[in-house]
């Protein structure tokens, strides 16, 4: 009995389908199961009788042979060129797209880079004025240093990178103006762990001067930030939270502080009726407050909130004309001291 060659390929199918599903259909079928379709057995199913469902509709209402001699009168020439244009255009959204990608690793890139200088920077100065026991022993030298070191990096930050640099220096009181040893010109402690604070001749270790005049430090967080004496002429605040920050002596001049936070901030020492702004041709009287208070002209206040009674009275005082308009609450109660 011979076999033709239909049957042998028959048998043959047959022989390698039994040693080969018994291996295959397994994984296959747990794959499946394990899959959004397998999981959603019911969508699936559903899925599947709609196709069925569609496809036996287009057959019964010849939608299938109408569609059948709308695709033979196509003009394919036509096609082509559209579809070209269309590639041409999805490369050009695909160039788009990588340049976006590119500048968006490029931007985190430099966020890690800057993060990783921010804290070189906070052990290099530890490392600069503390000695071995963590103590304060900055010699002017080393004071110079720090300062050129602190100047260089908030020249370079982003707004972030600022706020930071800002708060650690705060922390660590190295803005405070502290009272020195008369021979040695080191920091004098105060007996409860902390170092004694002399504002009248105190030196801070790093004294801001003009690093932050004209900086963008908005949507930081500058909670309990010491910026007092500091040059913030035509610096953004703009939706900075200030709680708790020390803006004594400060020159806020045509500065922005939109939208700020300024609960417990401090903008003068002394005595709300007798204070006043800084004032090159007088010392500060810290009892009085006279000459001790922010230089607050042509500040934009707008949206500020949380802002005290006694701070509201002192901007309204002392801010002028323009930015009195600014300030939450209004100034019909208060006079323009300023007289401009």
């Amino acid at each position: 009995m011979y076999l033709d060659r239909d049957e042998l390929v028959y048998i043959g199918l047959a022989i390698i389908s039994s040693i080969v599903l018994p291996i295959l259909l397994p994984p296959f079928l747990t794959a499946i199961v394990n899959s959004p379709l397998g999981k959603r057995w019911d969508i699936t199913l559903s899925s599947i009788l709609a196709g069925v469902a569609l496809f036996m509709a287009a057959h019964v209402t010849e939608l299938d042979l109408a569609f059948a001699r709308w695709f033979d009168s196509l003009k394919w020439e036509a096609l082509g060129a559209v579809g070209q244009i269309l590639i041409a255009i999805l490369a050009v959204w695909v160039a788009w797209r990588q340049n976006q990608i590119s500048e968006s690793l490029t931007g985190q890139q430099n966020v890690i880079t800057q993060q990783q200088t921010i804290d070189s920077y906070f052990q290099g100065i530890s490392d600069l004025v503390l000695d071995p026991q963590g103590q304060l022993e900055d010699w002017p030298l080393e004071r110079a240093i720090a300062q050129a070191r602190t100047a260089a990096l908030l020249g370079g930050c982003d707004a972030d990178g600022r706020a930071k640099i800002i708060r650690f220096l705060s922390s660590a009181n190295l803005l405070t103006p502290l009272k020195r040893d008369g021979l040695l010109g080191r920091p004098i402690l105060d007996g409860t762990g902390g170092y004694v604070v002399d504002l009248i001749n105190g030196v801070r270790v790093v004294n801001l001067g003009m690093m932050l005049a004209g900086r963008d430090v908005c949507n930081t967080d500058l909670r309990n930030a010491d910026l007092s004496g500091a040059n913030l002429i035509k610096s953004n605040f703009n939706n900075c939270d200030l709680t708790g920050a020390n803006f004594g002596g400060a020159i806020l001049v045509k500065a922005n502080l939109r939208g700020t936070d300024l609960s417990r901030v401090k903008m003068f020492y002394g005595k709300l009726e007798t204070a006043s702004p800084r004032d090159r041709n007088h010392l500060p009287n810290f009892e009085t407050g006279a000459y001790t208070g922010a230089v607050v002209e042509d500040a934009d206040f707008s949206k500020a909130i949380d802002l005290s009674e006694e701070t509201r009275q002192y901007l309204c005082a002392w801010s002028g004309k323009k930015s009195r308009k600014t300030i939450p609450g209004g100034c019909d109660d208060v006079p323009n001291r300023l007289g401009r």
